[in-house]
C-alpha cells in the first residue's frame, strides 16, 4: 500500500482534462465563425416565415419555426458548447441526447397547451353570444 501523494504533473494532467481519455473540445475561430453564421440565419429565417407569409398554413409555418428552433439549440451546443462524442469520455454526448429529449417535451407541450388554449378559450361565435345570460 503506498502513500504517495499524486505528482505535479499527473495532478496537472487530470485537472486539464488530459487523463483518462477525457478530450476537452476546443473551438477555433473558424467554428465559432460558423456557429455565429448559422445562428444568425436559423434566428432570420423564423422571422421572414413569420412575417412575409410565405407558407400559407399557420400550422406548417409553426412547426417550420419550432423545427428552426430545436436546429438552433443542437447548433449552440455543437458549436459553443464543444458537445461531440469524444469529449470527456462521451458524457457530453449524453448531455445533447438529454437536451434534445427535453427540447421535445417541451416543444410538443408548448404546441398541446397552444391548442387547447386557442380551442377552448378563444372568443365565442355569434350564436353562442347570444345565448349567453
Amino acid at each position: 500500500m503506498s502513500s504517495q501523494a499524486p505528482t505535479h504533473e499527473d495532478a496537472h494532467e487530470a485537472h486539464h482534462g488530459h487523463s483518462h481519455g477525457h478530450q476537452a473540445g476546443h473551438g477555433t475561430f473558424k467554428s465559432y465563425m460558423t456557429g455565429f453564421a448559422l445562428s444568425v440565419v436559423l434566428t432570420a429565417l423564423p422571422f421572414w416565415l413569420v412575417m412575409s407569409g410565405v407558407v400559407a398554413s399557420p400550422a406548417l409555418t409553426a412547426v417550420l419555426v419550432m423545427g428552426l428552433g430545436a436546429i438552433q439549440i443542437v447548433v449552440h451546443m455543437v458549436f459553443f458548447l464543444h458537445m461531440n462524442p469524444r469529449s470527456e469520455g462521451g458524457w457530453t454526448m449524453m448531455a445533447l441526447i438529454f437536451t434534445l429529449i427535453i427540447v421535445a417535451i417541451a416543444l410538443s407541450g408548448s404546441l398541446w397547451v397552444m391548442h387547447h388554449l386557442n380551442s377552448n378559450m378563444m372568443p365565442m361565435s355569434p350564436e353562442m353570444m347570444k345565448n349567453m345570460p
